[in-house]
């Protein structure tokens, strides 16, 4: 993982000192499931992450696994080199036997402001 100084962070995102931002709009969409979720997740699902809250059903131990990577993700802080678009990747749950795979994707063109 390549992370970034929250400097080039600001500097990437055009951040104006007198706005506290929240970062980009991530989406996270359920792209696979291993075995049998047992929260309940499909296929399909999408959960969306804005500025003050989580919107759409997601399992907790998922949501405590993948939130880091959600919020380095929507500061841009976070771009792996795995990773075809640096817009989109991929996070499992912790679940051995049962994974749910989430694509968390990106959109640069909504920098989500609290004033």
């Amino acid at each position: 993982m390549m992370l970034k100084s929250v400097l080039e962070v600001n500097r990437m995102c055009s951040i104006k000192k007198e706005k506290k931002g929240y970062g980009f709009a991530v989406e996270a969409t359920v792209k696979s499931i291993r075995g049998k979720c047992m929260f309940g997740h499909k296929v399909g699902d999408k959960i969306v992450f804005d500025e003050s809250e989580v919107k759409g059903k997601i399992c907790y131990a998922a949501l405590i696994y993948i939130m880091p990577i959600v919020y380095a993700f929507a500061w841009g802080a976070a771009e792996f080199p795995w990773d075809k678009d640096k817009d989109v990747t991929s996070v499992p749950c912790l679940d051995a036997e049962n994974s749910v795979v989430f694509e968390l994707q990106r959109d640069r063109t909504k920098f989500l402001h609290i004033e």
